[in-house]
């Protein structure tokens, strides 16, 4: 049985992902349940693995495998997991998400072919948004309604948010984003970054989830949003 802040905990994590495609920072989990530090999100963390709800990935910062929700809330999510065919969420980090792809024994894995734009900087940006390099299987319940394309990763200045150089980047097309969304962002029409965007005034920040990186402040004329973050594919 789960203490009312486990709960609460698993469950902000389990609507974050629904409505972003992504988790929520530890930082945002500390504000959401009123705790005053990160030691406290730590232990709940602790407490729902010990009570099988999640599963840290090992060789991965704060990597957590939801494995299950409360009977309560999810009683057919738990039978389907006892029947042997649950398939768990990967949460990478703290805002990364990896679903598995459907795959069969005679053939590659089978999903919808989004096309992959190129390279993405998580870092300092590079040029603009590459031409059509090729396609990439992406699981269908990652994808929603509209336009997708899928970017490689380059850099390290999201891994707090559980996006590592390396990943695939699922993005879906769209030129506005609510502050906290993590954003593909066109600056001065030259070069392409990953960040979270946040809106101060009539500036845009894009933020870094790195602490080696500074938020970046911009007039608001200068910032094109190119599309949201929906999901992420790593390869081991």
């Amino acid at each position: 049985m789960l203490t009312r802040k486990q709960f609460e905990l698993l469950m902000f994590i389990h609507e974050r992902l629904k409505e972003a495609g992504v988790p929520p920072s530890f930082d945002e989990m500390k504000e959401a349940l009123d705790l005053r530090s990160k030691s406290g999100i730590h232990r709940l963390i602790t407490a729902l693995e010990e009570r099988g709800f999640i599963r840290r990935l090992p060789h991965r910062a704060r990597a957590l495998e939801v494995v299950k929700l409360p009977e309560s809330v999810a009683p057919s999510l738990t039978a389907s997991r006892q029947k042997g065919t649950f398939s768990p969420n990967v949460i990478q980090g703290s805002l990364g998400r990896l679903k598995p792809m459907s795959t069969s024994t005679d053939g590659p894995p089978r999903g919808a072919m989004v096309p992959v734009m190129g390279r993405i900087a998580a870092g300092v940006p590079v040029s603009a948004i590459q031409d059509h390099t090729h396609n990439i299987a992406v699981p269908p319940e990652i994808l929603g309604s509209g336009d997708h394309f899928a970017l490689e990763v380059k850099g390290d200045s999201m891994i707090d948010a559980g996006i590592f150089d390396g990943d695939t980047v699922v993005i879906r097309k769209s030129d506005t984003a609510q502050t906290g969304e993590i954003v593909v962002a066109l600056i001065d029409d030259a070069e392409a970054t990953l960040k979270r965007l946040r809106r101060k005034g009539d500036s845009i920040a894009l933020e870094a989830a790195n602490s080696a990186y500074e938020t970046r402040i911009f007039g608001p004329d200068r910032v094109k949003v190119q599309g949201k973050l929906v999901g992420l594919i790593r390869r081991y």
